[in-house]
């Protein structure tokens, strides 16, 4: 690792600098991600997932991962394969979600849907692909780390991936489309499609670290804070920002005459909400904020961010 990687990793108190922080950690996880694919067989397959696995993005979710290990006292380096096997997972739910017969989506982090390229066969096995792969990460290619918490990793990434999270989300939304949806309902496929991933990632890096009981409830707080405010945004930004910003189709939830929290609660209280969440996710890492400067301000960074 070099010295600026880190310097931007592990800031002096009262130094943190959030930019070199995100980006030290980026560069970390994306060099983990090209090296995390071998040379499967046939090339096809291999193709297709390192062109979304590699598409780029935030990273939010390996980089939320790292954090929450940090937090808790541990090593990040013990804690990027199972940071890398979330992108994985949360790579295959894109792929999935942009197909025809869910969203129906042609862009994606800026360029043509894997569907579009590789044809919608192969690019449900790539998504199936690296889902599997994910849970081989964990398992696998996670050395140092004691056995018994690399099986509640196991555990957490299966629960957020399927019925009981992801999936499940995934299905009440479909479910959901074109009819009147109240706001409990709409928390809940948020809270299942894109929470569960997102508390995965800070509860598995806590737990490589082996956090105490007291800071993983602390964490979930924070995750399901976090979880819903992202999606708020996200809801704000399919209205307000182009297609060009976003790297995906903008107004597609409109489009598709989903329930949004803009459209249940208008602009103006999405944002006041999403604010109360991030400072509710804040205010439960209170007791630990001498560690937690990377957590707090990737928090606010998801009400700030603009794509």
């Amino acid at each position: 690792m070099t010295a600026a990687v880190t310097t931007a990793l592990h800031p002096a108190p009262g130094s943190f600098d959030f930019a070199a922080y995100l980006e030290g950690a980026r560069v970390r996880v994306e060099a983990a991600l090209d090296a995390s694919l071998g040379p499967e067989r046939p090339e096809s397959l291999r193709e297709a997932m390192r062109y979304s696995l590699l598409a780029g993005g935030k990273r939010l979710r390996p980089i939320l991962c790292l954090a929450a290990c940090e937090l808790a006292g541990g090593d990040a380096d013990q804690a990027m394969a199972t940071a890398v096997a979330l992108e994985m997972i949360h790579t295959m739910s894109l792929i999935h979600d942009d197909l025809p017969a869910m969203d129906n989506d042609d862009l994606r982090r800026g360029r043509p849907t894997s569907h579009k390229v590789f044809g919608e066969a192969n690019a449900i096995l790539a998504g199936d692909a690296l889902l599997t792969r994910a849970f081989e990460m964990v398992a696998l290619r996670s050395p140092g780390v004691p056995p018994e918490r690399l099986l509640q990793v196991v555990g957490e990434l299966a629960l957020a991936s399927g019925a009981p999270g992801l999936v499940g989300g995934q299905v009440v939304d479909l479910e959901c489309e074109g009819q009147s949806v109240d706001l409990d309902t709409l928390e809940y496929i948020h809270l299942h499609k894109t929470g569960a991933l997102l508390r995965a990632c800070v509860i598995s890096g806590a737990l490589i670290a082996g956090a105490p009981d007291p800071l993983l409830q602390a964490l979930g707080v924070y995750a399901r804070g976090i979880g819903l405010a992202f999606q708020i945004i996200d809801d704000i930004l399919d209205v307000t920002a182009s297609s060009e910003v976003l790297g995906k189709t903008a107004g597609k939830d409109l489009t598709a005459d989903k329930t949004t929290y803009p459209k249940l609660l208008g602009l103006e209280e999405s944002r006041r909400r999403a604010d109360g969440l991030v400072l509710e996710a804040k205010t439960s890492l209170e007791p630990w904020r001498d560690r937690a400067a990377p957590l707090l301000a990737l928090a606010d960074f998801i009400t700030s961010r603009d794509r």
